[in-house]
C-alpha cells in the first residue's frame, strides 16, 4: 500500500514539474505577450526563439530539459526506499524512472498550470535521457543540432534526433547494456514526439514548413 502511494506521489510530482510552463513565463517576461497566441501556439523553445529571441529560446530549451531531468532524478532517489510487484512484474527503479519521465513529458505537453496547452516534449525528453543514459542523450542532441543547422527545420531535426536516440537505446538493450524499461521508454516517447509533430510532417511534405532561421 505504501509503495503504491509512493509511486503515485512520484508520478504526481513528475507531472507537476513537467507542467511548469517555462516557455510561457520566459516569453511573457521578455515580450509581455502570451506565447500561445503567436507562431505555432506551442510553449516550447522553438516558438520562444521565434517570439523572444534565440538566447531566450535556448534558456527555455535548457529549463524544459532540466525539469524532466529533476523528475527522473527524484524518482531515482525516492524509489529505492520501497519495493513493489504487480503480479510477476517487479517494479524496480528503472521502471519508476521511465514512468516519471513519461509523466513529466505529459505534463510538459499538457500542463495543468497553462490550460493544458504546452509543447511537443522534445527538450524534456532529452533532459530525461541525460539522466537515464547521457552518452545516448549527447548522440541525440548532437544529431538534433547538426540536422537543425543544415536543414534549418527544427521539426525535422527533432524527429530525426528522436529516432536516432530510440535506435541507439534499442541496440544497447539488445546487447545487454540498458534495461528493458529504458529502451521501452525511448520507443514510447519518440513515438509520442513524432505523433506530436504530425502537423509539421504534413507541412514538410508539402514544402510549407517554416524554417528556424
Amino acid at each position: 500500500m505504501m509503495s503504491a502511494l509512493l509511486l503515485m506521489g512520484i508520478l504526481i510530482l513528475s507531472y507537476a514539474l513537467g507542467s511548469v510552463p517555462v516557455g510561457l513565463v520566459v516569453a511573457w517576461l521578455k515580450t509581455g505577450r502570451d506565447l500561445r497566441a503567436t507562431g505555432s501556439g506551442k510553449t516550447g523553445a522553438t516558438n520562444v526563439m521565434r517570439s523572444a529571441g534565440r538566447k531566450w529560446g535556448f534558456l527555455t530549451l535548457f529549463l524544459d530539459g532540466l525539469k524532466a531531468f529533476i523528475a527522473v532524478m527524484a524518482a531515482t532517489l525516492l524509489w529505492p526506499l520501497s519495493t513493489m510487484s504487480v503480479g510477476s512484474l517487479v517494479v524496480d527503479v528503472s521502471v519508476v524512472q521511465s514512468l516519471a519521465g513519461v509523466a513529466a513529458i505529459i505534463g510538459h505537453n499538457h500542463p495543468i498550470f497553462a490550460g493544458f496547452r504546452g509543447g511537443r516534449g522534445v527538450s524534456s525528453f532529452f533532459g530525461s535521457m541525460v539522466y537515464l543514459n547521457w552518452p545516448v542523450a549527447l548522440l541525440g542532441i548532437g544529431t538534433l543540432t547538426v540536422v537543425a543547422m543544415v536543414s534549418r527545420f527544427m521539426s525535422l531535426a527533432s524527429i530525426i534526433a528522436g529516432l536516432v536516440t530510440c535506435a541507439a537505446m534499442v541496440v544497447l538493450y539488445a546487447v545487454g547494456r540498458v534495461p528493458l524499461p529504458h529502451a521501452a521508454y525511448a520507443v514510447l516517447l519518440v513515438s509520442y514526439i513524432v505523433y506530436a509533430h504530425r502537423d509539421n510532417i504534413s507541412r514538410l511534405l508539402h514544402g510549407t514548413e517554416r524554417k528556424l532561421f
